[in-house]
This record gives structure tokens, sequence and C-alpha cells, in this order.
């Protein structure tokens, strides 16, 4: 159950991470959830990005451990 659950966590920061990548690079005015970063664009784009890798890297282990202990085929 652990591992589902950090499987959509992940799931979600990707999603939220590149939506706002691409809604930066769209309208670059629009900074979306870090719009309060104050990192200007390239620190924002930079800040979505990772995130959307952290939410990739968690989704495939959350998958893997998933898949490990039989839950997964």
């Amino acid at each position: 159950m652990k591992f589902d659950v950090l499987q959509v966590l992940g799931m979600v920061v990707t999603v939220a991470g590149a939506q706002g990548a691409i809604r930066l690079l769209i309208d670059h005015g629009n900074a979306g959830l870090l719009g309060r970063l104050g990192a200007g664009f390239a620190g924002t784009l930079v800040c979505y990005l990772v995130a959307t890798a952290i939410g990739v890297v968690l989704t495939g282990w959350a998958h893997d451990r998933a898949k490990a202990a039989g839950r997964r085929k």
C-alpha cells in the first residue's frame, strides 16, 4: 500500500512539474505555483524541470518496489 501511495504522489508531482514548465514556456509571465519564488524565468523553469524529474524517479522507484513485493506484474 505504501508504494501505491508513493507512486500516485510521484505521478502528481510529475504532472504538476511538467504542466508548470509547459505553461511557463508558452507564457513567460505566468509562473503558476512557483510564481512567488522570485527566481526569474530560468530559475523557475529549472525548478519545474527538477520537480518533474523527481516525480519520474519517485514513480519509477515505487513501481519497481511494488513489483518486487509482488503487487505488480
